[in-house]
């Protein structure tokens, strides 16, 4: 009796989806919505065109920024992957899946371009383009040459100032060959796939620059700033005279600086201290500074032993703040509300500088924020610790588990 004819059940794909995903050109550039189903939709396409087309010896890449994301596609395929009666080859080592007709499926990293050259591959997905360094899209690109394979480049938009917005740019503009896409949220409510609800939500808790790139797929103009270069402008003010309120302090970590701002009953910073000492000195200067105004503190690592101290000194109320990626999340969010809403001000000079270059990027697990390398975010995080106990700059209030004082 003949084997049978292993069978591959993909799942299906709502309208705009397909069309984006499976366009007859050789490049589609698709600029998307967080979870609106472009990833899910690029592993059925990849999957389908090394079912159809593979042989052995054919290689289908899917390139991720790092491997971290290469590795969560190639886990979702392999666990979503169902192929009857011969089961694929899956490689956990080297992190390939090969088809029952020979083809090959790889999950490679972006990180290191120079790794990607020498292979001819059949098809292939950028995910994350523009988060994706420009010289791997080179050597991508180059893998091609040879089999002329179409290439899906999807993503996020970051920015205006990455090779994957210019490159769907020509897309839109009609380049031969090429098919520009956008799946915002609502087309993925639309498909069923998200909830209105879920986007109603984010559009009221999230700064909007963040909102409109994230689920709008609209690029912002300050490049990934979460706070928007027009309203950090609009709040600058020389230094209040007025008394503090609540104070925040980032303290020093490595080669940082420790950080206190203080706010005053309008939201505006009446008191600035950036400076570098032992810890011993920090803790002296952190009670002179504050007294017995109200005032969060990081208490992340070697935070947490210098927060306590000034909890057992019984000198001010003390509220231990620990940096997590959801707490950053929160903590940068209501900053950025207060900001574009004009709720705070502050003078010129270091906060500034720190605003106009804090980036956010989103990640499978959520939005992160951080200096750009090399750059230091301790009055950001300051500034954001202050607005997160000042209540009218904070409409969206941030719940923190606080030590016993």
């Amino acid at each position: 009796m003949a084997a049978a004819t292993p069978l591959l059940d993909l799942p299906r794909l709502y309208p705009r989806q397909r069309t984006a995903i499976y366009a007859p050109e050789r490049y589609s550039l698709i600029e998307a919505s967080t979870k609106c189903g472009k990833t899910m939709g690029c592993m059925v396409w990849l999957l389908d065109q090394a079912w159809t087309h593979g042989q052995p010896g054919r290689n289908y890449w899917w390139v991720a920024p790092i491997f971290g994301q290469a590795a969560i596609a190639f886990k979702r395929i392999r666990l979503g992957l169902h192929v009857t009666p011969a089961p694929p080859d899956i490689n956990l080592t080297s992190r390939t899946i090969e088809l029952p007709n020979g083809a090959t499926l790889w999950f490679k990293s972006g990180d290191k371009p120079d790794s990607l050259y020498g292979e001819d591959v059949f098809a292939a997905v950028i995910d994350e383009a523009s988060r994706v360094k420009e010289e791997s899209f080179y050597a991508v690109r180059s893998t091609l040459t040879h089999t002329r394979g179409p290439i899906r480049i999807i993503g996020n938009v970051k920015g205006r100032k990455n090779w994957a917005y210019q490159l769907a740019r020509k897309a839109e503009a009609g380049e031969p060959d090429m098919s520009y896409h956008k799946l915002t949220a609502y087309d993925a409510v639309a498909g069923g796939v998200l909830d209105a609800r879920e986007i109603e939500d984010a559009q009221r808790t999230l700064p909007e620059a963040v909102f409109r790139e994230l689920y709008l797929a609209e690029p912002s103009d300050d490049g990934g700033n979460p706070f928007g270069a027009s309203a950090i402008a609009a709040c600058l003010a020389p230094l209040s005279s007025q008394p503090p309120i609540c104070w925040g302090v980032d303290l020093a970590k490595s080669i940082d600086y420790t950080v206190a701002i203080a706010l005053d009953a309008q939201g505006r910073v009446c008191r600035f201290e950036r400076f570098r000492a032992p810890w011993q000195e920090t803790l002296q200067k952190v009670q002179r500074l504050t007294g017995r105004t109200r005032a969060a503190v990081d208490s992340t690592g070697v935070g947490d032993p210098i927060v306590e101290a000034l909890q057992r000194a019984g000198s001010g109320a003390f509220t231990g703040v620990k940096f997590t990626s959801a707490s950053k999340q929160q903590l940068m969010e209501g900053l950025a509300v207060a900001i574009q809403q004009r709720r705070i001000r502050f003078p010129d000079g270091p906060i500034r500088a720190e605003l106009d270059v804090f980036e956010y990027e989103y990640s499978r697990t959520g939005v992160r924020y951080a200096a750009p390398a090399g750059q230091h975010d301790d009055c950001v995080c300051a500034l954001a610790l202050a607005v997160s106990i000042l209540p009218q700059a904070q409409p969206h209030p941030v719940t923190f588990k606080v030590a016993a004082l």
